[in-house]
């Protein structure tokens, strides 16, 4: 057995019409998980009634179990409350018309909801508690106050923190396969298997990932450099 350089880079071209799979699947549970994590965040750090315990039950659930699990659960649950509630109605639909891909975007929201919940929960909680007080004795209201004053700050408190999730994420939507989405590493299997050619396939893969990953650490840097000009008062 001998390394087929060639058929890396055929093995890489062929991997880009997985690539859109790959970006919808990161993005939306990236976009959709942060505002999750926001909402959990602001419950837990204000303590709201009901709400409070059933937003650190799923901290502590989500957390403490696989990326792997959740997506199966959701794969083989989900369609079972969709057909039992459809049936009990009297609904004309069923699960069948939601889209395999469609699995992967709530699965992964889930979970990149609860990992960045913790993310923003201590950006929130480093942002000096007076600036809330000062933002109250002008007569903001806490919405107003977290929305103008807080949360810009913690974001680039959480910045580094949300990449880390970010490519977390990018990386973690191969699990998509096992739900039979073609994404990157799906796709890498199955051009190798028309010759057995594996390793080739991977490691075009592997190269993608790669690049992807630095293009994310290079735009969260520049977004790093402008929040700080922007924090000295520089032009932003």
């Amino acid at each position: 057995m001998s390394l087929d350089p060639g058929f890396i880079w055929t093995a890489f071209l062929s991997l880009f019409k997985a690539l859109p799979n790959t970006l919808y699947i990161t993005i939306v549970s990236v976009f959709v998980g942060f505002i999750i994590g926001t909402a959990i965040a602001l419950i837990r750090i204000y303590r709201i009634p009901v709400l409070y315990p059933l937003a650190s039950a799923y901290v502590l659930f989500i957390r403490g179990t696989p990326m792997l699990m959740h997506l199966l659960l959701i794969y083989f649950g989900l369609p079972i409350i969709i057909d039992g509630l459809a049936s009990a109605l009297g609904l004309g639909f069923n699960s069948t018309v939601i889209p395999l891909i469609g699995f992967a975007y709530i699965s992964f929201s889930i979970t990149a909801g609860a990992y960045m919940s913790e993310v923003v929960r201590a950006g929130i909680l480093s942002v000096n508690r007076g600036q809330m007080e000062a933002a109250y004795s002008i007569g903001m209201t806490t919405p107003q106050a977290l929305r103008r004053i807080v949360l810009p700050q913690a974001l680039a408190v959480c910045l580094p923190n949300l990449s880390n999730n970010l490519i977390g994420m990018l990386h973690g939507s191969t699990l998509a396969f096992t739900v039979s989405v073609v994404e990157i590493n799906a796709q890498a299997q199955i051009v190798a298997a028309t010759n057995w050619k594996f390793l080739e396939a991977y490691i075009a893969a592997a190269v993608l990932f790669w690049g992807m990953t630095i293009l994310i650490e290079q735009a969260t840097a520049w977004l790093e450099r402008r929040i700080n000009k922007y924090n000295r008062g520089g032009v932003a």
